[in-house]
């Protein structure tokens, strides 16, 4: 696992990576796992300056080094720096679960064709993420200007910081509404701290926790045998 970005939704992958594994095979099972954890404030300031190439370099590099430490399977416990996944994917020989091909089959596999789309302004406003989306025949919300800087702050201001306020969360079911109005049939929480505040409770459609399904899409490509011990989830 590649996380740190922020660290508050890397220890949420960790959770789950482990509760999954001990829920497919019992007992005193865990997740196998090799975590890298990068300094969030210099990936922050790369984004910042729109320098993703240094960025992606870094995340290469310390994917280079997960796999040196044993990992066969790699997960980016990120949504926004999915924008340098090919970089990383060059680095290594190990492959990749790419988070937005597994939550686009999810949304397929619930039958829906339109989706809103929340994330970090990066994530909602360039195509590498929604574009992504739309190879899987979908169809991409984002919400207007406005909600997007409203939904960029709060990642960024509150989430990453590990604060979560019920304004916030008041002002996400504000923006999920005024997509769903627009046609939304579904939304995609494209960032990982966005599942610590919003739920599906908070949606009149259905949403796509993308850690979850992340992490239930490595889980399941890194059990080798479902009824013996784990092989891999690192």
């Amino acid at each position: 696992m590649l996380g740190g970005m922020s660290w508050e939704s890397t220890a949420e992958y960790y959770r789950l990576a482990n509760r999954l594994v001990a829920e497919r095979l019992g007992g005193l099972h865990s997740a196998d796992l090799v975590l890298r954890s990068v300094d969030f404030a210099v990936v922050e300031q790369l984004q910042a300056a729109g320098d993703w190439e240094s960025a992606g370099g870094l995340l290469a590099e310390a994917s280079a080094e997960l796999e040196t430490a044993g990992a066969d399977l790699l997960v980016l416990c990120t949504n926004t720096m999915h924008k340098v996944a090919d970089v990383i994917e060059a680095a290594v020989s190990i492959p990749l679960v790419h988070l937005v091909d597994v939550t686009a089959a999810a949304v397929n596999d619930a039958g829906l064709t339109t989706v809103g789309l929340l994330g970090t302004a990066f994530t909602m406003e360039q195509d590498f993420y929604r574009g992504r989306l739309r190879s899987h025949g979908l169809d991409v919300l984002v919400p207007e200007a406005t909600d997007r800087a409203v939904v960029h702050r709060v990642i960024y201001d509150e989430l990453c910081r590990g604060v979560v306020t019920e304004r916030a969360a008041e002002q996400y079911r504000d923006i999920i509404s005024r997509l769903v109005d627009r046609g939304a049939e579904g939304v995609v929480l494209g960032c990982t701290e966005i599942e610590l505040l919003v739920s599906a409770d908070d949606s009149p459609v259905p949403v796509f926790p993308t850690t979850r399904i992340h992490v239930e899409a490595a889980v399941e490509a890194a059990l080798v045998d479902p009824v013996g011990p784990v092989a891999t989830c690192r």
